[in-house]
């Protein structure tokens, strides 16, 4: 779960204290009343020795398994990037999918938390946090037919449930009407698989390190996918950044939706949704 690099200064840092545990020296003529410190010294000794050749290597087992699965959700978000036809994006397996949908959100600036939902069809996949404020996110790889609205009330149930600001249901298919319908005026985004290509198009555009050359994106595609972007969010009016649908919780306009800046508080920038 945390960077490769991470991992591998615990391990370094594992090994100086657990060497240095293992080779410092316990007395072993002491009085009787200290008897038992001497005992308990041997013992820290005994496992600080064990410990330096087994707690290291762990460490540096997570930090080279961190550094794969990183490599590897950099990869997915490069394939259905360069893929116009968006077939690389319908062909991904459930967990493959929700890598990627993860790794979308940690490049739009989210802190992202892999809740494991269990499967296909499990609960609450991924946890966002931005600030104070707390987002969750559903993934739903089908391909055969629509998300309903079932799945839409289930997460609305469970952001009440948890107080998050908002949610996301990611799809690599389409949703159905009354799903749309559903999350009219409420902090529930739906995004479907065109939706996810464009914004996975736009953030890496953002990132010159991440774009891929201009023979595997052809400009009418990076043209389509900014105006597909912009279409469905608009920019802050105060700072420029991205904004999210939200709900008015107090004042004369209590229960209604309007475009809040991402930035917030640090931004007060709204805009009314049209």
């Amino acid at each position: 779960m945390l960077p490769w690099w991470v991992g591998t200064i615990l391990a370094l840092i594992a090994y100086v204290i657990l060497h240095r545990y293992a080779s410092a020296d316990v007395p072993t003529n002491v009085p009787p009343g200290q008897i038992g410190e001497m005992v308990v010294g041997q013992m820290t000794r005994t496992l600080a020795f064990y410990g330096q050749f087994i707690v290291p290597p762990l460490l540096l087992a997570g930090a080279a398994a961190s550094f794969l699965r990183r490599r590897k959700r950099e990869g997915l978000v490069r394939n259905v990037a360069g893929d116009k036809s968006g077939e690389n994006l319908r062909a991904l397996n459930w967990s493959d999918f929700e890598l990627l949908v993860g790794e979308a959100f940690r490049m739009r600036g989210f802190s992202v938390t892999e809740a494991g939902g269990g499967g296909p069809d499990g609960g609450i996949d991924l946890e966002l946090r931005k600030g104070s404020e707390v987002f969750l996110v559903q993934c739903k790889q089908w391909r055969a037919y629509k998300v309903s609205v079932t799945v839409v009330r289930e997460l609305f149930g469970v952001m009440a449930s948890q107080g998050a600001t908002g949610g996301f249901v990611v799809t690599s298919g389409t949703f159905s009407a009354d799903a749309r319908s559903f999350v009219a005026g409420k902090n529930i985004e739906l995004i479907d698989g065109p939706a996810l290509k464009a914004m996975i198009e736009r953030v890496r555009a953002a990132r010159p390190e991440m774009t891929v050359s201009t023979e595997r994106v052809p400009a009418s595609v990076q043209t389509s996918a900014a105006t597909a972007t912009s279409a469905a969010e608009p920019s802050c009016p105060r700072c420029g950044g991205r904004m999210l649908k939200r709900i008015a919780r107090q004042g004369p306009n209590a229960g209604g939706a309007f475009w809040g800046c991402t930035a917030f508080p640090k931004c007060r920038g709204i805009k009314a949704i049209e």
